[in-house]
């Protein structure tokens, strides 16, 4: 707008100036060299303009012959700048879309035209990842360093080469000085953290992300979080070596997150074993009253070590109040009822779960038939339901399912990954083998059953062998033991002796089973002939 009036301005000056000259032509003389050139003034100011505007085409004519190879060698250049732009972007789609020739097609006609381009260096590093070169790509992003603008990106890119070749030091010192140069990358700070807490240095994983949350990279809550999950993960690794520094640990970590069900469980085990089970007792439920978890409940079950199991039983329908109508409350009921042997109330507590039940509720039904009804039949079978019923929750990470709650992902190192869900693509969860022990156990506990016996037949007269070994033996014969050989017959008279053949007593035959040991006195009390 004010370029506008300027302008205006201007054309209303030159407008004055030429009325004002026309009002006042005047004349001119001109003589030089014997011509004589008269003229207005009007008409010799126009002439001079028009001669200052020729002067002025042929000074840039001039000038453009002079400055032609310069300005041709500039616009060559601009030429392939646009060319090689062009290959860069065509380059990063294809790369984008998977499509791996066009890729390596952009990235070469990128090099040729944009050789010192660090954007042409990048398109080399992802082209070479996509074809698996990982040399090349290392090579690519190597060079990347040089330059302050892709320098961060070079950093992640070496990390993620050197963790996919498996060379865990080199990943960690990319991902150390990514972190030094800007503490607010996610991914450095993630690498860190997960590089240090497999080394066990959580103090130094929570400075780094101190740092973080000193640049502000993260909001005030993630922070806590994330803080309360180092410390949870240094009270458990701390638990039984050092339970002082443990709890102090876990409490911290209780009250920067009270739900956090690792931490809330090591505090109330470590609470209860220093005898404060009322303080342990209230982590335990406030936590379990936002996430009921197994862990919560047998924590609070076992606060005072020694309880009954029926003491158990009171406690647990306490915490199980907290959430009366969650599976994971009906579960520990069940369990505290079959310890205590009131298996008429575990029935009843699993009675609504058992029409579509769960693995862990098979396991329990197998148990408590084996210990109620010791009917191994019926244990087996709920047993082999357990193995097509549907799965329980377990603590999953990226996809992985693991026994025991961790800070970090195994797969990608993300901090506070893990989340208690029922687990996708697998037919058994790692909380079941502690369930199969207890089946095992009390299907280990039924008694054999003993088959019967048959009554044997009264035993012979013991061995004179026995009798001799009696203090003070009866004077009266002792018959022959049933074993022994009959004596040998003599012939009948009017054949080869003279004599009648002697008579010979037919023992019964032993049977194949004796049955029972007869009475002491029946083995050293003779019988008389």
């Amino acid at each position: 707008m004010i370029r506008l009036v300027l302008l205006l301005v201007l054309l209303a000056a030159i407008a004055f100036g030429a009325a004002w000259i026309a009002d006042r032509p005047g004349e001119m003389v001109v003589v030089w060299q014997g011509w004589r050139l008269e003229t207005t003034v009007p008409v010799a100011l126009a002439a001079l303009a028009a001669f200052s505007f020729v002067l002025l085409v042929v000074g840039k004519l001039v000038s453009l012959i002079l400055k032609s190879p310069r300005l041709v060698a500039a616009f060559s250049r601009r030429r392939k700048q646009e060319n090689g732009w062009q290959a860069l972007s065509r380059g990063l789609l294809a790369i984008g879309a998977g499509d791996g020739a066009r890729a390596r097609a952009a990235r070469d006609e990128a090099a040729r035209f944009l050789p010192h381009e660090p954007l042409t260096h990048l398109l080399a590093a992802q082209s070479a990842q996509f074809d698996g070169d990982g040399n090349l790509a290392a090579k690519s992003f190597r060079l990347m360093l040089e330059a302050p603008e892709t320098r961060l990106i070079a950093l992640r890119g070496l990390h993620m080469e050197a963790r996919r070749a498996g060379e865990a030091g080199a990943a960690r010192a990319y991902a150390e000085e990514a972190a030094r140069e800007a503490p607010t990358l996610d991914w450095a700070v993630d690498a860190v953290v997960e590089a240090r807490c497999a080394d066990g240095d959580y103090a130094g994983a929570r400075e780094v992300l101190e740092r973080r949350m000193a640049g502000r990279g993260v909001d005030r809550a993630t922070h806590r979080r994330h803080r309360a999950v180092l410390l949870a993960a240094e009270a458990m690794a701390l638990e039984t070596a050092d339970p002082p520094v443990a709890k102090e640990r876990a409490l911290e970590a209780v009250r920067l997150a009270p739900t956090l069900v690792p931490a809330a469980a090591v505090a109330g085990r470590l609470l209860g074993a220093g005898g404060e089970l009322k303080k342990a007792a209230k982590i335990i439920a406030t936590a379990y009253e936002a996430s009921p978890h197994p862990e919560l409940a047998e924590a609070y079950a076992h606060l005072r070590p020694g309880d009954a199991a029926r003491d158990r039983l009171k406690r647990v329908r306490v915490l199980a109040a907290r959430a009366p109508s969650h599976p994971e409350s009906l579960i520990a009921l069940a369990h505290g009822a079959i310890d205590a042997e009131q298996f008429a109330e575990a029935r009843a507590i699993l009675s609504p779960l058992v029409d579509e039940p769960t693995q862990r509720i098979c396991l329990l039904m197998a148990e408590l038939e084996a210990r109620e009804h010791a009917d191994v039949g019926k244990a087996r079978e709920w047993a082999a339901r357990a193995v097509r019923a549907p799965r329980d929750p377990a603590w999953i990470a990226d996809g992985v399912v693991s026994e025991q709650w961790g800070p970090v992902s195994p797969v990608s190192g993300r901090l506070d990954a893990y989340v208690w869900a029922v687990p996708p693509g697998v037919t058994a969860t790692p909380l079941l083998e502690h369930e199969a022990e207890r089946v095992r156990n009390a299907i280990a506990a039924i008694p054999a059953p003993q088959p019967p016996v048959a009554e044997p037949p009264a035993e012979p007269a013991a061995l004179p062998e026995a009798v001799a070994t009696e203090p003070a033996p009866p004077a009266e014969p002792v018959v022959a033991p049933p074993a022994a050989t009959a004596a040998p017959v003599k012939p009948a008279a009017g054949t080869n002796g003279a004599h009648p053949p002697a008579p010979i007593v037919a023992q019964p035959p032993l049977p194949d089973d004796p049955g029972p040991l007869m009475d002491d006195d029946d083995l050293t009390t003779p019988r008389k002939a």
